[in-house]
């Protein structure tokens, strides 16, 4: 159990709040990557017989989302980390900076595994709705807002699992003492 100034993180809160926050981050990233065009089909590209393949994409992406979100409990439980992270806020912003580093992580690693293993050879995606360099500035912007997207809502959800509810909320609220 991790204790702060203002909360106490038990091992339920932690997992819990990392799984339900990375399913609902994947879920909510996974929609924007959808406006690319489907962007999440890629993701089939990882499965152990590789195809683009929308159903496999989102199965992927969404084990892939609960797994980092795990990984965000482990990292954002840690005393140091707890030590200066305290407020609703400063959980938004640690996972947006979750989400970024992430986003460096899959645009550098995972993501082009899953476009070889898929056949796809580069940007623009055949699927894309638009041509050429903007077809891949185009995949690079939903990529890239995907993942802050995906840091936002998992630190939410964290944060909310977990008890720790924005200043206005708290401030209209009056947390009970029983």
């Amino acid at each position: 159990m991790v204790v702060n100034a203002t909360q106490t993180i038990d091992g339920v809160g932690r997992w819990g709040g990392g799984f339900t926050g990375g399913l609902a981050g994947g879920i909510a990233m996974g929609l924007i990557l959808s406006l690319g065009g489907n962007q999440i089909e890629l993701l089939g590209g990882l499965a152990p017989i590789p195809a683009a393949d929308v159903g496999a994409g989102w199965a992927i992406h969404l084990l892939l989302s609960v797994l980092f979100g795990l990984a965000f409990a482990t990292v954002i439980s840690l005393r140091p980390i707890q030590n200066v992270v305290n407020t609703f806020r400063e959980y938004l912003l640690a996972g947006i900076v979750f989400g970024t580093v992430l986003g460096l992580v899959a645009g550098g690693l995972i993501f082009p595994v899953a476009m070889t293993r898929a056949g796809v050879g580069a940007f623009p995606l055949p699927y894309l709705p638009v041509p050429g360099l903007a077809g891949e500035l185009f995949a690079a912007l939903l990529f890239a807002i995907g993942h802050l997207v995906y840091g936002l809502v998992l630190g939410a959800v964290f944060a909310a699992v977990n008890g720790i509810a924005p200043e206005m909320i708290r401030r209209r609220v009056p947390a009970s003492d029983q």
